[in-house]
């Protein structure tokens, strides 16, 4: 890998957003250190990096941190631009457009599928899927337009939206396998279910994403151990 510059990412393993910035800098081929995060017992350091938000991912450059995983994807595809894989289009309006769906994601799409994480019974999960389906409807299509008939979102190599939904497929698949449901339904989405596997067979996403069977259990005893938010 090449060197980023004295480069650390503070995060969680099993964070998506954390999961994003990993892809990205494994895409740009980037060497860093990683410094796990425990978000029961924050870090003073975590606490002075990212005052605002007190959230992973940070990721520090040359000792400065930049914060939200969106923004640390373009600061990454715009310091290293001639490095790796680009994860922005070079046209301005592809550009534009993929902005928009990366933000379309976190404002959207985990809004609704966060409903769906929270369900504690076939009969929330149910009302939750059916809430999150036109969602993902509008993901499919946007799939369609974005990638042009080709693999990815990005086109012919992994973009800004595919990593940013990218980096909730096996949280996705985990959340089905507990809530017995399916939301990536291939009769339904099969241009996202085919992408998601072309996704997660990428290096720089097998690398690392986690492992599907110590997430679910992360997931059970995060349940276990947290009350729905009001309103969930």
């Amino acid at each position: 890998m090449a060197d980023g510059g004295e480069l650390q990412l503070l995060g969680s393993w099993y964070s998506p957003y954390v999961i994003r910035a990993k892809v990205a800098l494994g895409l740009k081929g980037l060497s860093y250190e990683f410094v796990e995060e425990d978000l029961s017992r924050k870090s003073d350091l975590l606490l002075k990096l990212n005052p605002v938000h007190r959230k992973v991912p940070v990721l520090v450059h040359g000792g400065r941190p930049v914060c939200e995983s969106l923004v640390i994807l373009q600061y990454v595809d715009e310091t290293w631009a001639g490095t790796g894989t680009p994860l922005l289009p070079a046209d301005a309006y592809d550009r534009a457009m993929a902005r928009f769906w990366a933000a379309y994601v976190d404002d959207k799409f985990y809004k609704e599928w966060n409903r769906l994480f929270w369900s504690t019974t076939a009969e929330k999960a149910a009302e939750a899927l059916g809430v999150v389906v036109p969602v993902v409807e509008t993901l499919e299509q946007a799939f369609r337009e974005c990638s042009k008939g080709k693999p990815f979102f990005g086109g012919d190599a992994v973009g800004l939206v595919d990593i940013a939904l990218g980096s909730f497929v096996v949280w996705i698949r985990v959340v089905d396998e507990a809530a017995g449901v399916k939301l990536l339904d291939e009769a339904k989405f099969p241009a996202l279910t085919a992408w998601a596997e072309r996704f997660l067979a990428v290096d720089a996403v097998k690398e690392v994403m986690p492992d599907a069977g110590r997430l679910l259990e992360h997931y059970k005893g995060f349940l276990a151990k947290r009350s729905p938010p009001a309103g969930y």
